[in-house]
Order: structure tokens, then C-alpha cells, then sequence
């Protein structure tokens, strides 16, 4: 039964998925550059951005929640506190393939 099982996994192809958030970060218009690059870096696709009542922007992105862990530390840092954020969980997505070959080594040893 478990080689009937293994043969099937490997015909099926199976894939890792990563759960995708919906970010919003208000921050003022100084520091959209550098919020939009941070984001970039984790893996994020910004999806636009809006001007906010009073100035400012909203940045609206899309990141895989793995890659938002500390995240509202590093946007105090580089907005001297004056940015914050929002995150919803938005769909499953297909982790690339560097990410999920390192995820099946780190649960293979």
C-alpha cells in the first residue's frame, strides 16, 4: 500500500503552496520608495498605490505571509514609526521552486 501511495505522489506532482496576504501600508509620501522596495524584496508584488486625505500614500501589495515575519519592526526603522500596516490573508499560492526545494531539505533531514 505505501508504494502504491509513493508511485501515485510522484505521477500526481504535487506542489508546496504559501499562503498569500493582502498588505496595506499607509506611510507619508518620503518613505513609499523604500516601503515599496522592502516589500519587493520579500517577494511581494505591490499592486498599486493610492493618495491618502492629508497626504501620503497607500501601498497596497500582495506577500507570502513566510516573508512578513518581523516585518513592523523593519517598517518602524526605515519610517521612524510614522507607516503602518494592514494584513489579511488573501489566497493560496504556488511557492516558487527555491522555496519549496528548500522546504522539502529542511524536512527531509
Amino acid at each position: 500500500a505505501s508504494m502504491g501511495f509513493k508511485e501515485a505522489m510522484r505521477r500526481a506532482s504535487p506542489v508546496i503552496l504559501e499562503p498569500m496576504m493582502a498588505v496595506e501600508v499607509e506611510t507619508p509620501e518620503d518613505y513609499a520608495g523604500n516601503v515599496m522596495g522592502d516589500l519587493s524584496s520579500r517577494r511581494g508584488m505591490v499592486q498599486g498605490m493610492d493618495e491618502m486625505v492629508g497626504g501620503g500614500k497607500i501601498i497596497k501589495a500582495e506577500v507570502p505571509l513566510s516573508e512578513m515575519f518581523g516585518y513592523s519592526t523593519t517598517l518602524r526603522s526605515m519610517s521612524q514609526g510614522r507607516a503602518t500596516y494592514t494584513m489579511e490573508f488573501k489566497h493560496y499560492s504556488e511557492a516558487p521552486k527555491n522555496v519549496a526545494d528548500a522546504i522539502i531539505t529542511s524536512r527531509s533531514k
